[in-house]
C-alpha cells in the first residue's frame, strides 16, 4: 500500500472547519479500515474521523486544539513496516500544515490582546477568527465594526484576510479609519455603550468549581447572542387536546408492535406547525440586514436534551412534504442518534422554525429563546387534565377535558403581534381538530 494522505472531510453545506478535540492514535500505531482516528469538533456538533484503510499511521499533521480548514490533510497513512522511512520524508510538510492553521498569510504579525469569544454586540468569533485577530494585532472595536458574511452576520477567515490588506485606510462596510470611533448613534457603538457587565463572583468555602464543558459554552454564547439580535416577544394560547390524547392512547400500542418503536407527540406537533407555516409563510423567514429572506423549504428544528444535560436541535427537513408516518420514523431516528451522539453537522443546521416540548418535564408553558437566525420558536407544554366549559346544544356543560400551553417566542423586528399571535392560535385549532380516525 502507498502512502496516502488522510484530508479534514467535509462535513455539511455551512461548516467549513473543524478544531482537533483529540487524537485517537499515535504516530506508528496501527490501525484497521473506519476506525476512529481523531475525534473533531464543529460549532454544530462533535465526531470523528474515520481510518479510510488498513495500515499504520505514519504522521500527524495537526495537533490536539488546532482549527483545521475542511479538506486539508491532517495524516498520512503507509504501508505496515514503512512508518519510519516515511514519517522522515513527510516531515517537512506538518510545518507547513500546522503553519497554515495556526497563522493568516498576511503580512507581519503584531502581537495583539486576545479576542474574546462574544464581542460587546452579541458576535461570535471562531477560534481561527480569534489567533488570525490576535497575531495581526486586530482589536476587538476592528471586529466588531467588520460586516461578517458568515450565518448570523459571524466573522469568518475571508472577512478578517479581506479587510487585513485595508488597515489605516477604510474600515469595511462603514468608510470609516480603524482608528476613527463610531458616531454616537451607530448600532455598534450603542451596543457596546449598553453592554451589561457580569459581576464579580467569588466561590465560598465548600463551593464547587464547574468548568462548562465545549458544548454548554456554544450553548451559552448562541443564548446571549439571540437576545443581543432579537427582541423577544412571547404569545400563549391554551388548546384543548382531548382528540389528539385519545387517538394516541387508541394506536400507541398497535404502532409499536407493528413499527418496533413508540408514536409520541413531537411529530404530530411538527406537523401541526408545517401547515400552519404553509398558511403564514411570512413566519418561515430570516433577516439579513434589511432585508427579509422568505425561505423555501419548511425545515421544522426540534430542541432534544442530551444525557449530559446539554441541548442540541436535529432538523427535520422538509417537514411539510412527510406524512404523519414519515414524521414519527424521522423524528424517532433523530432524537435516539441525538442521545448517541451519532448526528451529522447538516442534521443539525439549516433549520427555519423550531420547537421546544417543555412538556417532557413537566412544565406547563415556558418563555424559549429563538434558536439564531430563526425568527420564531414554539414551546409546547405538559398536557394536563383540567374542568373545562363546553358548549352544547342543550347548554354549557363542565367537562374534564386535556389541556396544554403553546408559548410562541418571535423576532419583533420583523413578526409583529397579530402574525405572531395568529400563527400560535392556528397551530392550537389544528390540534383541537384532530381526528380520532387518524391512520397512521
Amino acid at each position: 500500500m502507498s502512502q496516502i494522505e488522510i484530508l479534514l472531510p467535509k462535513m455539511g453545506e455551512s461548516v467549513a472547519e473543524a478544531t482537533i478535540i483529540k487524537w485517537l492514535k499515535n504516530d506508528g500505531d496501527r490501525v484497521e479500515a473506519d476506525e476512529p482516528l481523531v475525534e473533531i469538533a464543529t460549532d454544530k456538533v462533535d465526531s470523528e474521523v474515520p481510518a479510510p484503510q488498513d495500515g499504520i499511521l505514519i504522521k500527524r499533521l495537526v495537533k490536539d486544539g488546532d482549527v483545521v480548514q475542511v479538506g486539508q490533510p491532517i495524516a498520512y497513512i503507509g504501508a505496515e513496516g514503512s512508518a519510519v522511512a516515511t514519517a522522515t520524508s513527510a516531515a517537512a510538510v506538518p510545518a507547513a500544515a500546522e503553519v497554515k492553521v495556526s497563522a493568516a498569510p498576511a503580512a507581519k504579525a503584531v502581537p495583539g490582546v486576545a479576542v474574546e469569544k462574544t464581542g460587546p454586540s452579541g458576535k461570535f468569533y471562531s477560534p481561527l477568527v480569534r489567533n488570525i485577530a490576535k497575531s495581526e494585532g486586530v482589536s476587538m472595536n476592528e471586529l466588531e465594526a467588520l460586516e461578517g458574511s458568515g450565518q448570523g452576520g459571524r466573522v469568518t477567515k475571508k472577512d478578517l484576510l479581506d479587510y487585513l490588506p485595508q488597515r489605516g485606510t477604510t474600515n469595511v462596510g462603514n468608510g470609516r479609519s480603524p482608528e476613527q470611533p463610531a458616531p454616537a448613534t451607530a448600532p455598534t457603538a450603542m451596543a457596546a455603550s449598553a453592554a451589561p457587565v457580569a459581576p464579580s463572583i467569588k466561590a465560598g468555602p465548600g463551593d464547587e468549581l464547574i468548568e462548562m464543558d465545549r458544548m454548554r459554552k456554544l450553548i451559552a454564547d448562541h443564548m446571549v447572542m439571540s437576545k443581543h439580535i432579537s427582541p423577544h416577544v412571547t404569545s400563549f394560547v391554551e388548546a384543548d387536546v382531548t382528540n389528539l390524547v385519545l387517538w394516541r392512547n387508541k394506536v400507541k400500542n398497535a404502532f409499536e408492535k407493528r413499527e418496533g418503536e413508540k408514536i409520541t407527540f413531537t411529530p404530530v406537533f411538527i406537523m401541526a406547525i408545517a401547515q400552519a407555516i404553509k398558511e403564514m409563510p411570512m413566519i418561515n423567514i430570516q433577516v439579513d440586514g434589511t432585508t427579509i429572506i422568505k425561505k423555501k423549504d419548511i425545515n421544522i428544528g426540534m430542541a432534544a436534551a442530551l444525557p449530559s444535560g446539554n441541548l442540541i436541535v436535529p432538523v427535520v427537513r422538509n417537514a411539510d412534504r412527510l406524512n404523519l408516518m414519515g414524521l414519527a420514523k424521522t423524528v424517532n431516528d433523530l432524537a435516539r442518534r441525538a442521545r448517541q451522539g451519532k448526528l451529522t453537522p447538516d442534521e443539525v443546521s439549516g433549520g427555519t422554525y423550531t420547537v421546544t416540548n417543555v412538556g417532557t418535564f413537566g412544565n406547563v408553558l415556558g418563555t424559549p429563546i429563538i434558536n439564531q437566525p430563526q425568527v420564531a420558536i414554539m414551546a409546547f407544554g405538559a398536557i394536563q387534565k383540567k374542568p373545562a366549559v363546553l358548549e352544547t346544544p342543550t347548554g354549557d356543560v363542565i367537562a374534564v377535558r386535556h389541556m396544554m400551553y403553546l408559548s410562541h417566542s418571535y423576532d419583533h423586528r420583523v413578526v409583529d403581534g397579530a402574525l405572531g399571535g395568529k400563527f400560535v392560535r392556528r397551530v392550537a385549532d389544528i390540534l383541537e381538530g384532530w381526528s380520532l380516525d387518524t391512520e397512521i
